[in-house]
């Protein structure tokens, strides 16, 4: 805690007796002296923490009860005269006798476990309440003096290696057993006590006896005459001079001064004489520090560790709410500000963007925290009043957060159920604006009046019997137990009031009473169902669903009803019978002052409270209901149902709570549209998959055949099928009709669609070796799941089960998962998956462990499966890998039929796909000539329309690998037909394929060679490539070696004549075509460029007879017509003349 430097000033005045009518009377009693330490007390008593062995005398039980309640002024205006030993006990028992709430304000932590001992971790050891119980431990509290209400001491903080020691003066200011003001030399800045206030409390705590006891100061200067008062005024001044004489100047003139504001009023103040009748009793809290800290968590943005400091801070309110002390509503109130305070808010609605999804968290926690103050049983209308008037200030606010992100929310008011309440707003269902407080609004309008109410609360045997107003049986059911029909949230938010003002009995007997009635309820659904279910089936589609699920709900009904009845049932809640008293005012309350067992009249034989909250958390995750709007609810629907099917798998299942568990399946199946487990199903209603998983893995053990058919009917998923009409139903008063007209926004549906396949494996692990189950299992997953990559995991882990190590594979298993292949092969045929590689090596993998029989069926019915090139490359492939005739034992009878399917689809592939699986036709069928010839045959025919010279060429480049030259030649013309190269592409890729194919055509001959010179000529403008082409056909003899070979022997074909003369004209037309072109964009950095392409230009020029002249001639038009380009010509001159 920031602790201040000065101490406050003292709220009210003290004067010698007789001064004024207004001032105590005698309030001096004669005998001892005011020392002696804590003497005066006797023996009787002690600090609290333990029990004496002799009774209390009667002056300590008086002064123990007026210390905790009377503020000291009402006892001295009380009293005529007041015995010093009375006033004695009176100051003794008004400090702080218990721990706890010390821990409380200098710990994140509660007390209760913690106090007396140290901590273990390195974490508890840095609280401050742990570092003062360290401090007191080794003897470094001294000095300690009581005056009063006043408590003094000095703490030495021992020295580290880092630090010297530290003694620092701590005061502390008590009244009614709470600590109300603190002071520490320390100056430590922070929201909880320091560890030196922390080791003086606590030694006034453990070690009364051994604190110097002073009556209020005021007392011990009354006693005093003239003589005495100046001989201390001027000892105290000579003392500390330096520090209050101007002080003391200043007060002395005051006083002699006749007219002088301190003249005007009777006494003197007095900081150790208790408190004032109007000051309020509560424990210290510095607002400023609370302030800084929530504004330092909040500008940090959830980093650092800020967004679990912010939720430790809400611990700290219900914490102290639950000790009944009014500072959680008060820091809560300073917590609120600085959230509406944040400046992202009003950022983060400019920008048009959400808040992260922990901040939003921190939202929800704040507005269910004010939904428990203004819940508060013993409010006061006042209070009521003050915190109505901060909600609806904070809920004007432009950037105060929506209860359910960014949408307008349509649930219903909270009051409208009420019995007594308001009535309900006829638009509700559209209202567009709730915040994070509205909820907190509206409960403000709810009282704990209600007679019925106030029985359930109060009595343990309230029944039928006592009670004889029971209309329509809506106050008892036929067991006479109480109910209490409210909506169910917000009769589950007074549950969480009750538990969080510190009242678990009477939460947990209203939280029974709200069990049995949704118990009624669920058995009153299931009857309307049976007697109507022939007409509702015949429609066979549902209308309505509950608009408001209590899983995901902001106030969490279901789990403030699973935490009420399982912390009672582990024996968490704090054991003393405390019970409330409505008769009175508001405000009144009492204690029973014997122990009663809570409730346990209202439980079946068998029953416990663990196995109520079972069922509870049946009830509420079976329910149907619609799919909120906007990312964050439905986000908030998953987690909330995630966080509570957690919280049901830490409890063991015993004989009574799977009786339970089964008659909550039957229910569920049974109950129609108000199960989302029922025969009929909302289409946005939020699916059961998660929830069915839970059930059906608890169930499996013990009734299989309840356990696959509640996970087979949870499997649906009805928001991905096609819309059907929707019927016109009758609807019962308590389900409310949504209508189906609007596209569903299923922001969730990725995640929900992963649930429904982990639903899905589940089922397929337990069925392993049932031929029945499996078929079952894999009908349903081929018509409720959509997604293909949901499919091929399942697919995938059928497989893995299928072919586990450790045992032979399950034939029935591994046929499931290769109809689920086959299923995702189909679906993913025509669309773009970026996984569809993997699926089809995957699929092949799985058809060659179910057999030779599979692999063909598979390649019999490719063209549903597969696209051609996938047959051919992967599928056709594989098969006739040598790898996967190891792995089948096969035969040579049954390689060569595998191998004829192969090359069948290999050339059916080729037939509709010749551009991309023609090659891998011919290589698959390299040992069968007929399929060979025919897969030549398909490419020839395919050449003249349907492939590119690059694939014709590819081709080619095989045959001629594979000894065909002629067939390569052929193939190679046939590309060269669909080329062209512009004057520029001297770097293309084809430019290899020529050069290879005029290579192939030279080696094989003059005729040849004549044949493919004109297809060049035509394709070719490139005078590089030309040039290239005619140097290479001038080096050797045609038919004699290939190009590349450096020998040259045998007759050389001449330039003069066809086919050469033809291609020397081509390329000299190429070069003179280039050259203009190159000149009309030239730059002069490209000039020293092109002079080296006009010299490989002249080269060209000389193979002809008159290319000297040729030349000549085409130098003399460049400088005539470029003569403007003056360097670039005169650079030509310099080279060539």
């Amino acid at each position: 805690m920031a602790e201040r430097v000065q101490q406050p000033p003292a709220k009210r005045l003290c004067c010698r007796p007789g001064y004024s009518s207004t001032c105590r009377q005698g309030q001096r009693a004669a005998g001892a002296p005011c020392g002696g330490g804590g003497s005066g007390g006797g023996g009787s008593a002690s600090s609290g923490s333990g029990k004496t062995q002799n009774p209390e005398s009667l002056l300590d039980i008086a002064a123990r009860k007026v210390a905790e309640k009377w503020p000291f002024q009402r006892v001295e205006e009380r009293f005529e005269r007041i015995p010093e030993p009375v006033q004695r006990r009176i100051v003794y028992w008004s400090f702080p006798r218990s721990e706890r709430e010390i821990c409380m304000y200098s710990s994140f932590n509660t007390g209760g476990e913690e106090i007396g001992s140290s901590g273990e971790s390195s974490d508890e050891t840095r609280l401050p309440f742990r570092r003062g119980i360290a401090l007191l431990e080794s003897g470094c509290v001294d000095n300690v003096l009581q005056v009063g209400f006043h408590l003094s001491g000095t703490v030495r903080e021992p020295a580290t290696a880092s630090e010297p020691e530290l003694v620092c003066n701590v005061s502390v200011s008590f009244d009614r057993c709470k600590i109300t003001a603190v002071t520490c030399s320390c100056g430590n800045k922070d929201i909880f006590y320091c560890a030196h206030v922390v080791a003086l409390s606590l030694y006034r705590v453990r070690k009364p006896e051994q604190v110097k006891l002073r009556l209020p100061i005021s007392e011990t200067l009354f006693q005093m005459n003239r003589d005495q008062l100046q001989k201390f005024v001027q000892y105290l001044i000579t003392v500390h001079h330096t520090e209050v004489l101007p002080t003391a100047q200043k007060l002395a003139d005051e006083i002699l001064s006749q007219n002088s504001e301190i003249n005007q009023v009777h006494g003197a103040p007095d900081p150790t004489a208790g408190a004032s009748v109007d000051d309020e009793n509560c424990w210290h809290l510095d607002e400023e520090q609370v302030q800084e800290q929530v504004k330092l968590f909040l500008s940090q943005g959830g980093y650092h560790g800020s967004g679990k400091q912010l939720n430790l801070l809400f611990s700290k309110v219900r914490e102290m709410l639950k000790m009944r002390d009014s500072n959680g509503a008060r820091m809560l109130t300073l917590i609120t500000e600085q959230f509406m305070g944040d400046p992202r808010l009003a950022l983060w609605r400019q920008q048009g963007t959400t808040m992260t999804d922990k901040y939003r968290q921190l939202w929800d926690e704040l507005g269910a925290l004010w939904m428990c103050i203004v819940l508060n049983p013993h409010y006061k209308p006042e209070q009521k009043g003050f915190w109505l008037r901060q909600l609806r200030r904070w809920n004007g606010v432009d950037v105060c957060p929506l209860e359910d992100g960014n949408h307008g929310s349509e649930l219903t008011n909270l009051t409208n159920a009420l019995p007594h309440g308001p009535p309900g707003n006829p638009d509700s269902l559209t209202r567009p604006h709730r915040t994070v407080f509205t909820r907190a609004i509206e409960a403000c309008d709810l009282h704990w009046q209600d007679p019925h109410l106030q029985h359930i609360i109060t009595e343990d045997h309230y029944t039928n019997y006592c009670y004889h107003d029971n209309l329509n049986s809506s106050l008892f059911d036929a067991r006479g137990w109480p109910l209490w029909h409210e909506h169910v949230p917000t009769a589950c938010a007074r549950v969480d009031a009750l538990r969080s003002h510190g009242y678990p009995k009477e939460a947990l007997r209203l939280a029974i009473a709200i069990v049995n009635t949704l118990r009624r309820q669920q058995q009153k659904q299931l009857d309307f169902f049976r007697a109507h279910k022939k007409e509702l089936l015949h429609k066979g589609v549902t209308s309505v669903t509950n608009l408001e699920g209590w899983v995901g709900h902001p106030l969490d009904p279901i789990g403030t009803l699973f935490n009420t009845l399982m912390e009672t049932g582990r024996g968490i809640e704090d054991g003393a019978a405390v019970l409330l008293d409505f008769s009175g005012s508001p405000g009144s309350g009492r204690r029973a002052e014997h122990p009663v067992l809570p409730a346990r009249r209202f439980l079946e034989e068998g029953e416990s409270f663990v196995s109520l909250a079972v069922e509870t958390a049946l009830i509420g995750l079976g329910q149907q209901r619609v799919m909120p709007d906007g990312l964050y609810a439905q986000e908030k629907v998953c987690r909330n149902e995630e966080q509570l099917l957690a919280r049901l798998q830490e409890v063991d299942l015993d004989d009574t709570l799977v009786k339970i568990f089964r008659k909550q399946a039957v229910f569920l199946l049974d109950a129609g549209p108000y199960s989302g487990l029922g025969e009929l199903l909302y289409r946005e209603s939020v699916p059961m998959h998660t929830f069915a998983k839970y059930l059906f893995t608890s169930l499996l053990p013990h009734d299989a055949e309840l356990a696959y058919k509640i996970a087979l009917r949870a499997m649906r998923l009805p928001v991905l099928e096609s819309t059907a009409p929707s019927g016109d139903l009758s609807r019962p008063h308590h389900i409310v009709s949504v209508v189906p007209n609007r596209l569903p926004r299923w922001f969730t549906l990725s995640h929900i669609e992963t649930q429904q396949c982990e639903l899905a494996s589940t089922m397929l692990t337990a069925a392993k070796g049932d031929a029945r189950k499996l078929e079952t299992v894999l009908e349903s997953i081929q018509k409720n799941i959509h997604s293909a990559s949901h499919i091929f995991k399942l697919a995938q882990d059928a497989f893995k089960i299928a072919t586990l190590m450790d045992s032979l594979p399950d034939i029935t298993l591994l046929k499931v998962s290769l109809e689920l292949g086959l299923q995702v092969m189909r679906m993913t045929l025509s669309t773009l998956n970026w996984r569809r590689r993997e699926m089809v090596r995957w699929l092949v993998t799985c058809a060659t462990e179910a057999g030779v029989f599979a692999l063909d069926s598979i390649m019999q019915s490719w063209f549903t499966l597969f696209t051609p090139t996938e047959a051919t490359s992967v599928v056709a492939s594989t098969v006739m890998s040598n790898s996967t005739i190891v792995r089948l034992h096969l035969d040579c009878h049954q390689q060569e039929n595998l191998a004829n399917s192969a090359r069948t689809l290999a050339l059916q592939c080729a037939m509709k796909d010749p551009q991309n699986c023609a090659l891998s036709a011919l290589t698959l069928c390299e040992k069968d000539h007929i399929a060979f010839e025919t897969a030549y045959q398909i490419v020839l025919d395919a050449a003249a329309t349907g492939m590119n010279y690059t694939q014709l060429f590819t081709i080619a480049r095989y045959m001629e690998h594979r000894g065909y030259p002629m067939r390569a030649y052929k193939l190679a013309t046939l590309a060269m037909t669909h080329l062209n190269l512009s004057y520029n592409q001297d770097t293309h890729p084809a430019i290899n394929d020529v050069l290879w194919a005029c290579a192939l055509s030279h080696s094989l001959g003059k005729n040849e060679l004549a044949s493919v010179i004109p297809l060049v000529v035509k394709s070719v403008k490139c005078a590089t490539v030309l040039s290239d082409i005619l140097r290479r056909c001038t080096l050797t003899t045609p038919g004699m070696v290939a190009l590349h070979s450096r020998r040259n022997s045998g007759k050389l074909m001449p330039l003069d004549k066809a086919p050469l003369r033809q291609l020397l004209d081509a390329t000299i037309g190429a070069y003179i075509n280039t050259t203009h072109s190159r000149l009309t964009h030239i730059s002069p950095r490209h000039y020293s460029e092109f002079i080296e392409f006009l010299s490989k230009a002249r080269e060209t020029f000389l193979m002809a007879a008159d290319g000297h002249i040729q030349f000549t001639q085409f130098i003399d038009n460049l400088k005539q017509i470029y003569k403007g380009k003056k360097k670039l010509m005169m650079l030509v001159r310099e080279r060539f003349g």
